[in-house]
């Protein structure tokens, strides 16, 4: 489908219109001349910006929003998390999904990095949502070697599945969970299977010190390290959380080529205790990117209001306000600092056709002394007007079709989920 978005307002290069065509962006200039036949979307002067990038969370989570807050890790996990899981059913996670890809779109995330339960409950939902993801079903073995046989086996099929989705728009991602509930067997096999079909891997590394204590009296080394023995922290390794990472460790990954990805939001809600070592992450070349974690540990799928936060937590932490300046900050939302996410943060020629238009004049982003200031300091996803990834237009005006449905789905199932 050809898109011709006219009187977008270019950050830097003043009124542009923007031709869309094959899900990439194929020209951008004031001159254009609008095809027969296009689509046409007046941007009304909006600013054009690329879409964030979430990169890690457990999108059907929306599910428990708010379900057991303020609790401890462990008691929160094992009194109310694991035991609304266990009911849960393909078709909850279906419309779990779909909840979270709304939240996401109306807040200017064009793609997201996922790992949880019902491999084709997450992938139909995104595709049908219209938005990018690395999607893998969780894999957990720490009941034992049968556990382990069956994960494995469920990976190489949904491997196998994941060909009925649209290549563009749903990456298969082996998604061990973490060192403390996947075996080094079944992690060793994880590396052996990335390698062989080039998939990536996700899994959360070093988020709490309990972890780094557990695996240093169980494997005698810090966890990058016991991930490294199995082989698998490699340039297709995404590291989720990495709070507890000291300076071997970073040696480590950067030689590695790995990707870390930060969470500030639940990471301080579940108080972690650490704050990421971004500075020392950053002066190593690692690539960095940003998440929310699932909905149950932040709350929320606004990349905004993370950003905002991460930026603010790392002044904070290493007393210095020149510390992941806005620009960075910016970049590493959109995913250019971390290639494996599949983003560049660009618009241009060329391009996959995923950004956002925006409301840069609302009374809260004014004065606009700088766009970029604003879009971390001040904005939320509110400012968020239409929504363009893959090259189809997911939220025009902030509407998007379907909304009221997976809102009534998603209510039906709470009742049986989180009600014992």
């Amino acid at each position: 489908m050809i898109i011709f978005i006219k009187n977008t307002l270019l950050p830097e290069q003043g009124m542009r219109h923007i031709l869309i065509d094959g899900g990439r962006i194929l020209a951008m200039g004031e001159d254009l001349e609008c095809p027969a036949g296009a689509e046409v979307l007046d941007a009304g002067g909006m600013a054009a910006v690329p879409g964030l990038v979430n990169g890690h969370t457990h999108a059907a989570m929306t599910l428990f929003r708010g379900f057991g807050d303020d609790m401890p890790l462990m008691q929160w996990l094992q009194t109310r998390i694991w035991p609304a899981e266990a009911r849960l059913t393909e078709e909850d996670v279906y419309w779990g999904t779909r909840l979270a890809c709304l939240e996401m779109i109306r807040s200017g995330t064009v793609a997201f990095e996922d790992m949880y339960w019902h491999f084709h409950g997450m992938a139909r939902a995104v595709e049908e949502s219209g938005l990018r993801v690395g999607v893998g079903a969780v894999m957990i073995d720490i009941a034992g070697e049968e556990q382990g046989e069956q994960c494995r086996r469920d990976a190489e099929r949904f491997h196998a599945e994941s060909s009925r989705y649209s290549a563009d728009r749903v990456r298969f991602t082996l998604t061990p969970h973490a060192i403390y509930t996947v075996s080094p067997k079944s992690l060793r096999w994880c590396a052996a299977f990335s390698e062989q079909h080039d998939v990536p891997v996700h899994i959360h590394l070093s988020e709490t010190q309990h972890e780094v204590e557990e695996c240093l009296k169980n494997h005698g080394v810090r966890p990058a390290f016991h991930l490294d023995r199995q082989g698998l922290l490699t340039p297709r390794v995404i590291l989720a959380h990495g709070v507890w990472l000291d300076d071997a460790e970073l040696d480590l990954i950067a030689e590695r080529g790995a990707t870390l990805v930060t969470n500030p939001v639940s990471n301080m809600k579940l108080a972690v205790g650490g704050i990421f070592p971004y500075s020392r992450a950053a002066a190593r070349g690692i690539p960095i990117a940003l998440g929310t974690d699932g909905a149950a540990s932040n709350n929320t799928l606004d990349l905004f209001q993370d950003m905002k936060i991460f930026a603010l937590v790392q002044k904070h932490a290493s007393h210095d306000p020149t510390v992941l300046p806005a620009h960075a900050a910016w970049e590493i939302a959109t995913g250019a600092r971390a290639p494996l996410l599949g983003q560049s943060g660009r618009l241009a020629p060329g391009e996959k056709a995923d950004f956002l238009l925006l409301r840069h004049t609302a009374p809260e982003m004014t004065p606009e002394h700088d766009l970029i200031s604003n879009l971390v300091y001040v904005a939320t996803g509110h400012v968020v007007d239409s929504v363009i990834a893959n090259g189809k237009v997911l939220m025009k005006n902030r509407v998007i079709p379907g909304e009221e449905e997976v809102l009534r789905e998603v209510r039906a199932r709470i009742e049986r989920l989180c009600r014992w």
